[in-house]
């Protein structure tokens, strides 16, 4: 894998194939990086580097990538790691596909670059469903065996960016509920089924932006085969 820098971030990234570009932001909470989608039911790499440029990168923080913690921290700043990285790479116009914390990055994208996001993806989104203390405590407990690393940040930094990222109203995190209706960008939507992954925030995604398609079943036999052939077929 490679790397490049933006403000002080090491973002570590990997290419592969060629064709249309294909961002891929993978699954994993605060430890999303690449190597993730070996281990995901549907693998982007494997099913689209035949035809699409395929772009995936360890998120600040994870894996090999690393930034400073400032308590400026949030959805934004995840989002300019994203454009900042296809602008690296001399990607205008782009594909996005997001599992899990994956799916409000891919929606904040498709909010902050309409005119480059083409197509999007969000499999199994994290959302907002009563469960809000489940991802303060998944942010906590990933916190802590990283604190020696960040002298730099004290207690409140550390709060600070915990509630810029878990803190927030929208149920999907970074697009307002009210605003899922303006995002224009064509979307399908693969449901999660769990605390992290509640099926409410995926059904609110699907009948609120305009024209997206909800696949309930996907995750196993048949059903997998079938989504991974949709999706294959909608990005094409």
């Amino acid at each position: 894998m490679e790397t490049f820098e933006r403000d002080g971030a090491r973002i570590r990234y990997a290419v592969h194939g060629s064709g249309f570009p294909v961002l891929a932001l993978a699954p994993g909470g605060m430890k999303s990086r690449a190597e993730a989608w070996g281990k995901a039911p549907w693998n982007p790499v494997a099913a689209l580097s035949a035809t699409h440029r395929v772009i995936v990168m360890d998120q600040r923080h994870a894996g090999g990538s690393t930034a400073p913690v400032t308590g400026d921290e949030d959805w934004s700043t995840y989002a300019a790691d994203h454009l900042a990285l296809l602008d690296h790479l001399g990607v205008d116009r782009f594909h996005a596909v997001g599992m899990c914390i994956g799916g409000p990055f891919v929606l904040n994208l498709a909010r902050m670059a309409p005119d480059r996001v083409v197509r999007a993806v969000a499999l199994q989104p994290i959302g907002l469903d009563d469960n809000r203390a489940l991802f303060r405590e998944l942010f906590d407990g990933w916190a802590v065996d990283r604190l020696a690393e960040h002298p730099e940040a004290g207690d409140a930094e550390w709060a600070a960016f915990r509630e810029g990222l878990f803190g927030v109203e929208p149920t999907l995190f970074t697009v307002p509920d009210e605003e899922l209706r303006d995002i224009a960008t064509p979307l399908l939507v693969l449901m999660g089924d769990d605390p992290y992954h509640p099926s409410s925030a995926s059904r609110l995604l699907a009948e609120r932006v305009p024209g997206a398609r909800l696949v309930q079943r996907w995750r196993d036999g048949a059903d997998l085969a079938a989504a991974g052939a949709a999706i294959v077929e909608f990005l094409r």
